[in-house]
């Protein structure tokens, strides 16, 4: 067999301490049956001189979370180097230009990602439209059921619901919402009134949908445009009683403002992301009891990273077969996402 006709020579960069649960033995080894990799062997740091050789044969970078930017210093110590399959969400931050224009193929696992990311979102706004959360903190105290007065503005059915962002994780949100009886509206600045509707959405301005949502779910990118799209104006805009469930990123939302609002508590939240993150040990927010706090929880953990790991050794297949990449990403395409 002539060199051409090996199998690619894969090398692993990220923190080690992801690699067993993105690849588990069985997707290990149709991983090590697709390219010449060494499973034991995990770069931290391009510039480690023990990496050299590896670096210098390496035809495809594995990287996942806690890997070394990928720059033009390290396109020189792997001039060999011709894909970047990143087992994670955004290369924005991993990948420099110059990657894309030495040619190198760059994929990443954020289609299968924004999977648990959709389902924690779904499962947030079912529980928010019963009061699940609030409910739950009163009746530790009370020890007692509230009396029937108290529900009537409780329940899912007819619940206007607002999604910001028809990101990968607010399309497939939209899906899961339509066996329900929601009112849906979305708010993307991107997408047009049909393609909203195909959806299973009503597009409308985003001052709108915060006046007339009884949920508002934040699924749009961490990006220049959207730092702060949530300020003190767009926050009051909430209706009294109203529910934000923040799965993005909490540089979208002015903190100070949206403390204030949570401490009135004229609404509530369910937030998995904070800003910072996490919050200072003295932040209001932790004892509040119309506010739900997850540690950064709903993107792939656990059992969910194997889906990463599937999604990198199916584009490497497709790579051997020399077909295009399922889940190509094009320097372009970091503008309006994350």
């Amino acid at each position: 067999m002539s060199t051409s006709e090996l199998p690619p020579r894969a090398l692993f960069a990220m923190n080690p301490v992801h690699l067993p649960e993105l690849f588990p033995p069985r997707l290990m080894a149709r991983l090590t049956a697709l390219a010449r990799i060494e499973p034991a062997l995990v770069v931290t740091d391009f510039t480690d001189p023990a990496m050299a050789g590896p670096l210098a044969e390496a035809d495809v970078l594995i990287t996942g979370w806690g890997c070394p930017r990928i720059d033009g210093s390290v396109l020189a110590a792997a001039p060999r180097l011709r894909a970047v399959l990143h087992a994670a969400g955004s290369v924005r931050n991993l990948v420099s230009p110059e990657v894309w224009e030495q040619g190198v193929s760059v994929s990443n696992a954020v289609r299968a990602n924004a999977l648990p990311v959709a389902e924690f979102t779904l499962a947030a706004i079912l529980l928010s439209g019963k009061d699940a959360f609030g409910l739950r903190e009163r009746f530790r105290t009370d020890h007692v059921f509230p009396p029937p007065a108290d529900y009537a503005k409780i329940g899912n059915l007819g619940k206007r619901v607002g999604i910001i962002g028809a990101s990968r994780v607010g399309r497939r949100l939209l899906e899961l919402l339509r066996p329900f009886d929601f009112s849906v509206t979305l708010y993307d600045p991107y997408i047009d009134a049909a393609e909203a509707r195909a959806l299973g959405a009503v597009l409308v301005p985003l001052d709108e949908l915060m006046r007339t949502s009884d949920i508002i779910s934040l699924n749009a990118p961490d990006i220049p445009e959207t730092y702060r799209m949530l300020d003190r104006g767009r926050l009051s805009l909430m209706p009294d009683g109203s529910v934000l469930v923040n799965t993005s990123r909490g540089a979208l939302v002015d903190p100070d403002a949206l403390t204030d609002e949570l401490v009135s508590g004229r609404i509530s939240a369910v937030l998995d992301v904070t800003e910072p993150e996490p919050l200072p040990g003295d932040s209001p927010l932790y004892g509040l009891p119309n506010v739900f706090l997850t540690p950064h929880i709903a993107g792939s953990l656990g059992n969910e990273l194997e889906r990463l790991g599937r999604t990198v050794v199916d584009e490497l297949a497709l790579l051997g077969e020399g077909s295009p990449l399922a889940h190509a990403v094009c320097q372009a395409d970091l503008v309006n996402s994350a």
